[in-house]
């Protein structure tokens, strides 16, 4: 099996088994996006403790791309703090737009291992699809922003 039938199959696995897929109960952030382009439509909650993120979930409607990128962020982000979400943030946003066969992940950095979120990176190729692997990211990005203020 090649690395690209395996991403391939990560992709595929998180948007038909979404992790974290529902809603939140507790007193929690809800932040929504739309790619208006194509129709995707994504919802996070988050629930941050002392600054940490202690428990997320998903909604959302959309591509194999956005489904699947929200999935594998939701579960990232678990555990982790404030400033290691965003550098994962930074991370991934990194990855999606670095020329292929560069390598943007440095394991020295907190928050750089991107674990199955490396799947999407094939998604360069088709550059109108970034956005819909970035959609879960900016809904995120909007939540810390809510934490934060």
């Amino acid at each position: 099996m090649s690395l690209q039938e395996l991403y391939r199959g990560v992709i595929l696995d998180h948007y038909r088994n979404p992790r974290r897929r529902g809603k939140l109960t507790a007193d929690h952030i809800h932040t929504e996006g739309k790619n208006p382009s194509c129709g995707d439509e994504f919802a996070l909650d988050v629930i941050i403790e002392n600054g940490v993120v202690t428990d997320s979930a998903i909604q959302g409607q959309g591509c194999s791309i956005s489904q699947a990128s929200g999935s594998m962020m939701a579960d990232a982000i678990i555990g982790k703090t404030l400033d290691e979400v965003q550098d994962l943030a930074h991370t991934f946003k990194v990855m999606m737009t670095i020329e292929e066969g560069e390598n943007p992940i440095d394991p020295d950095r907190p928050g750089a291992v991107l674990g199955d979120l490396e799947a999407l990176q094939g998604v360069r190729k088709f550059p109108v699809r970034i956005k819909c692997a970035d959609l879960p990211w900016t809904t995120l990005a909007d939540a810390l922003e809510q934490a934060t203020t």
